[in-house]
């Protein structure tokens, strides 16, 4: 059959961002300096899909397979593999001379421990390990699994490239509750987190890992070869944008994240900064509710605010009217839960989908069992985008007569806020906004889409029904079948109300000449480079 995860293949380009080759008068081209798009806080890249920690995941840590620019999976810690031919086993020996930051050596139970763990937090994981009967250490460099039905896309599940990434960590590390973040960040990537020059909210560094042992493979998006070419990446904060802005005019930074689309036309006359889009399938805005506690835990309290949301209203605040270097919008609206232009992308029957229409949304709240309380809604001030979606809510609620307890903070403190469900695990939240990449919600089995409360995202939405349907889709017998299953479970999850999709837009990015090595859909800082002094 054709495999589930193969099909967005065409969908998703990987393309190496190419810029003139100039040189920068900037200190050292072994230091690269950047600013991300947001504070690192949360070290565990299993425990959070935040993907500000996933970035953080790829300097360092590696994982057994990585997808390359055609999006195939290669062999990345594994050297060599086998599978039985009715495929319910398979065989893994791990490549030589690979040793943890520490100096200790990497080992086949690290394997096994970090597979164990990331399984109970991501959606392909978790559809993975529904059919592993048994993964067990045969030897220091080999590992096994059975299963009880052939998983044919194995090897692209352990080389998925987005969060949840299946990174390897060492066994005693990997041993941690699931639900439990780690902080001690030892790993085996080309690079290793310099922890006595952390400073939250303000610089992380990195040092180049001397003792990696590169692929012998060319370096292709998160396959091949991982030689750090630099002695120190840092992560740099500042306050506001244009702070960031005028430290990458000013040579005091190399690369800009996200840089806001009304602040990147200061940037355009420089024929020393390169002005770009990251992802070609764009990403996806998303309002999250809180299932577990009131008001949102009523569908028709959800399904009121879902039909006053207009995706318009939200693509124009966070993104303007500006265009990118290709002159094309930075945005659209998207009236799928799939995103468009990816495989399973098929607009939504209900009108209310793409909102806007407040008289609806005015008399489904009157009749909901809305009782006036205000409802906590989490602003993440230092992202721009996330910020902007949240205060178009913050409007629509004050027009529908919904009282708002609004709460600022950073986005490294929503990240650490949003996992309280209740009262009991600790301050309560009832909604936040944020954004996928395509690449994160184009399949049914992504984690974003599950219906159990118990081993779901955020939000934590409870439907059996869904979770029938997302099995069946597993467990599908041909390709045939997959677009119909998809079909309805987007139908599933638009009843639910589980999630409000806030349209797709498009991330820019910002960067000297210097820099090169810069990718998509998702930067490797591990591949950047600085081209010689002049």
């Amino acid at each position: 059959m054709t495999l589930p995860l193969r099909l967005t293949r065409a969908f998703i380009v990987s393309v190496a961002l190419t810029a003139p080759a100039l040189m920068v008068s900037q200190a050292t081209a072994e230091t690269l300096r950047a600013v991300p798009h947001a504070q690192l806080e949360v070290l565990d890249p299993i425990w959070t899909t935040a993907y500000i920690t996933r970035s953080h995941g790829y300097l360092v840590y590696d994982t057994l397979f990585g997808l390359d620019e055609s999006l195939e999976p290669q062999p990345q810690m594994v050297d060599t593999w086998s599978v039985s031919e009715d495929g319910l086993s398979w065989s893994f020996t791990l490549r030589p001379e690979q040793k943890w930051h520490d100096g200790t050596d990497v080992t086949a139970a690290d394997a096994v421990a970090s597979l164990r763990r990331w399984g109970a937090r991501d959606g392909h994981g978790q559809a993975l390990f529904s059919r592993i009967t048994a993964i067990e250490v045969e030897s220091d460099d080999t590992f096994t699994m059975t299963l009880s039905r052939p998983y044919p896309w194995m090897l692209d599940t352990l080389g998925k490239m987005s969060s949840n990434v299946p990174f390897i960590m060492p066994q005693r590390i990997a041993e941690t509750d699931p639900n439990e973040a780690i902080t001690d960040p030892i790993g085996s990537g080309p690079y290793r987190f310099s922890m006595d020059e952390w400073e939250p909210g303000e610089r992380v560094v990195y040092l180049r890992n001397e003792h990696y042992v590169p692929r012998d493979e060319p370096t292709s998006l998160a396959a091949g070869a991982k030689s750090a070419s630099l002695e120190r990446i840092e992560w740099i904060t500042f306050d506001d944008q244009d702070q960031a802005i005028e430290a990458l005019l000013n040579n005091e930074v190399h690369y800009l994240e996200s840089p806001s689309t009304s602040r990147v036309e200061r940037l355009a006359d420089r024929d020393d900064i390169v002005v770009a889009v990251t992802d070609p399938t764009g990403n996806v805005g998303m309002a999250v509710f809180n299932h577990a506690i009131a008001p949102f835990d009523d569908v028709e309290m959800r399904r009121a605010v879902v039909a006053g949301m207009n995706q318009e209203d939200y693509m124009r605040a966070a993104l303007g009217d500006a265009t990118t270097p290709a002159g094309e919008p930075y945005w659209q609206t998207c009236a799928s839960i799939y995103p468009c232009g990816t495989v399973y992308s098929t607009p939504v029957a209900a009108s209310s989908f793409l909102g806007g229409d407040l008289d609806a949304a005015r008399a489904i709240l009157e009749a909901s069992d809305y009782d006036g309380t205000p409802v906590v809604i989490l602003d993440p001030v230092d992202s721009p985008v996330i910020s902007a979606l949240t205060g178009v809510t913050l409007e629509l609620f004050q027009d529908m007569g919904i009282a708002v307890d609004h709460q600022e903070m950073t986005w490294a403190e929503l990240v650490q806020r949003r996992v309280a469900r209740t009262q009991e695990d600790g301050e309560v939240w009832n909604m936040f906004h944020t954004w996928w990449i395509a690449a994160d919600l184009d399949d049914p089995l992504k984690i974003a889409f599950s219906g159990d409360p118990a081993s779901g995202w955020i939000g934590w939405p409870e439907d059996p029904d869904l979770e029938a349907l997302r099995a069946a889709y597993l467990d599908a017998e041909t390709s045939e079948d997959l677009p119909e299953l998809a079909a309805q479970i987007q139908r599933r999850i638009v009843d639910g109300t589980n999630f409000a999709i806030l349209g797709q837009f498009f991330e820019p990015i910002a960067f000297h000449v210097s820099v090169q090595g810069t990718q998509r859909p998702i930067q490797m800082y591990y591949n950047l480079a600085l081209e010689p002094q002049g």
